[in-house]
């Protein structure tokens, strides 16, 4: 099963490098934010995680572009448009 696993990723970087590492930010970034979120609940400060969801979603895009994954792209389109939204709420709000 591990050596499954290796080569799944090393397929993933061969098929297309550039998307392996707009894919490999944006599981750090959105797993960050994740855990701000998740951990500040109760209290949220949205400079804290709404940054990296936003500049997560874009790399979300631009590797499921490239790897022509249709759907994927639709829903990684909504989450960029969604954070860039709250992002200017938050500029707004300064």
């Amino acid at each position: 099963m591990y050596t499954s696993v290796i080569k799944f990723f090393k397929d993933s970087y061969r098929r297309s490098p550039l998307a392996f590492y707009c894919e490999t930010i944006e599981a750090v970034l959105l797993i960050t934010a994740s855990a701000i979120l998740s951990i500040t609940i109760l209290d949220p400060n949205g400079w804290q995680f709404v940054p990296l969801y936003l500049i997560g979603s874009v790399m979300g895009m631009i590797s499921t572009y490239i790897r022509k994954a249709a759907f994927a792209l639709v829903l990684t389109s909504w989450f960029t448009l969604m954070n860039t939204v709250a992002m200017v709420q938050l500029i707004g709000a300064l």
